[in-house]
């Protein structure tokens, strides 16, 4: 399947508003593993969850996921692996103007709320970035 720009940003743009919304917050200070790396499927299983495949592509692999019963209370989130660093750059530049939150690592990154990225972030290591604060925004 060959995945274009607009279909990546559309994708990561639909993932921010399911998970995310335009909330904001702060990020909980807490002692931060090595960031984890690997495959879509071997992040997941660092976090008690079975991957639902969104997207399989070459550039971009997407997963919905659910923690297993509790075991790192993150809730839900999109987990995504990309083939390249720029990749990720360019995914995570273009879905932040949709706000929301992400656990970024090198080549991979969560979406989710803010309790959910700090949960992840105490097994996968990463940094926390915020997307753009529509919360003064009417309508919203």
């Amino acid at each position: 399947m060959k995945v274009t720009r607009p279909m990546l940003a559309v994708a990561g743009a639909a993932a921010v508003l399911t998970l995310a919304g335009c909330a904001s917050g702060t990020e909980q200070r807490a002692t931060v593993p090595v960031t984890a790396t690997g495959s879509l499927e071997h992040l997941a299983a660092e976090v008690k969850c079975t991957p639902n495949i969104q997207i399989d592509a070459d550039e971009i692999r997407q997963a919905v996921c659910k923690d297993a019963k509790g075991a790192t209370d993150a809730g839900k989130f999109i987990l995504a692996t990309f083939a390249t660093d720029r990749g990720q750059r360019e995914w995570i530049n273009g879905a932040k103007d949709y706000g929301g939150h992400y656990l970024v690592g090198r080549k991979w990154v969560a979406v989710g709320e803010t309790g959910t990225v700090t949960a992840l972030r105490r097994t996968l290591g990463g940094d926390i970035e915020e997307g753009t604060d529509h919360s003064a925004h009417s309508g919203h």
